[in-house]
């Protein structure tokens, strides 16, 4: 085989006065580009208006000519107009591969031309040949510039939309109501704006618990968006079917680190406002140290009691006056008692087997909370005070 012979100056010329015949032809280019586009992917046609589309590869296809042949040391304008392109079709909405297409088609179109135009001519073809290496990396370095900037104008766009789709949620979640509002958010989110919802209230403080939880939960039936909050993490959970409270409660059962509150289950994405202040308030009814998740359901006189801090100070001294001028230790194996006995419905054997101690120890320290609250735990009324004082100590900043 023979020598390969390098590009010479003669080549240079010989490839920049090609150049210069064929941004004559561009025009013709275009619409043979065009047409060949449109044949292959119509989707062109539905992104782009024709004339737009014309405007922008004619100056496209000029650009890519005029380099070319242009000096080393001339600014890369076709680079710049590939960024441009780029970013613009990112907007547009059209996929990358087809702008990939483009610029690979054009690429085709001026070569062939450019060989087309040679004729007969073996020493002019002998000296594009030379070039065909300049003239394919200059299209290579113009899909691949429009490629990076289409993909970090995606990202962009996509992180826009995602801040924008959150601040909706965020204002749900604050009990905005405006139908606008709504419909935005139940397209923008891929929700039902009449469908069932919950909201789940965490308080945690490491961040890679937080994430090993939400890879954790997942279950059927049930879907959640995540928002963070000053000082806790709010889920939206919309509920398919007939899925309730007990499916989402076993779900988050021991996969989060709580604690945590749950709403009652709501009907509408207007609703949400008010599930975030349940979900808050079912959260205030853990005591401090617990990491349970709870429903406020099953929280309800807890609920009672910390909504109202100023009514539950009154219930405390004034159902366990006495108690509380006892000594810390004593207080708290009465109190310890109370809570057991009402824990297993009345049962004082079961009480006894849940403090290690005998059934008769249970009634003495029942007995002795009756004479120091003035209160008969037999009697109704007295022991749904006594019950409510109980929580309200626990919750307050007297526990």
């Amino acid at each position: 085989m023979g020598r390969r012979r390098r590009r010479t100056g003669d080549d240079w010329k010989v490839l920049a006065q090609a150049c210069t015949a064929l941004l004559e032809r561009v025009p013709e280019l275009v619409d043979e580009h065009l047409r060949e586009l449109h044949a292959y992917e119509p989707a062109y046609g539905r992104i782009l208006p024709y004339d737009q589309h014309w405007q922008e590869a004619e100056k496209a296809i000029r650009i890519g000519i005029e380099m070319i042949s242009a000096p080393r040391s001339s600014p890369r304008r076709d680079l710049e107009h590939a960024d441009e392109m780029g970013r613009r079709r990112a907007a547009q909405g059209m996929p990358l591969e087809l702008v990939v297409h483009a610029y690979r088609h054009a690429g085709h179109l001026v070569w062939d031309a450019l060989i087309e135009g040679a004729g007969a001519d073996t020493a002019q073809l002998a000296a594009l040949m030379q070039s065909a290496t300049t003239v394919w990396s200059a299209v290579d370095a113009q899909a691949d510039t429009a490629s990076e900037a289409y993909r970090t104008t995606e990202l962009e766009l996509r992180r826009r939309t995602d801040e924008q789709l959150q601040a909706l949620l965020d204002a749900l979640l604050q009990g905005e109501r405006s139908p606008e509002l709504v419909a935005r958010a139940a397209a923008g989110l891929d929700l039902p704006e009449q469908g069932r919802y919950a909201v789940v209230v965490l308080r945690y403080d490491r961040r890679e618990e937080r994430e090993l939880f939400h890879r954790q939960v997942q279950g059927e039936g049930v879907r959640f968006l995540w928002r963070m909050g000053a000082d806790c993490e709010l889920g939206v959970v919309a509920l398919a079917g007939d899925t309730g409270l007990d499916a989402l409660s076993e779900l988050l059962d021991g996969r989060c680190p709580g604690p945590g509150g749950i709403s009652p289950v709501v009907v509408g994405l207007t609703e949400l406002g008010r599930a975030r202040r349940l979900a808050e308030l079912a959260l205030r009814t853990c005591p401090p140290g617990s990491r349970e998740i709870v429903r406020l359901d099953r929280r309800m006189a807890g609920a009672l009691v910390v909504a109202q801090p100023e009514v539950a100070s009154l219930l405390v001294s004034d159902v366990l006056g006495g108690l509380l001028e006892l000594d810390p230790a004593d207080r708290a194996v009465l109190l310890e008692t109370l809570d057991a006995w009402l824990e297993c419905e009345g049962s004082a054997g079961r009480a006894a087997g849940r403090l290690y101690c005998h059934r008769n120890t249970v009634f003495n320290r029942l007995r002795r909370l009756e004479q120091l609250t003035a209160r008969s735990l037999s009697r109704p009324r007295d022991l749904t005070e006594m019950t409510l004082a109980l929580d309200a100590f626990r919750l307050t900043s007297q526990g």
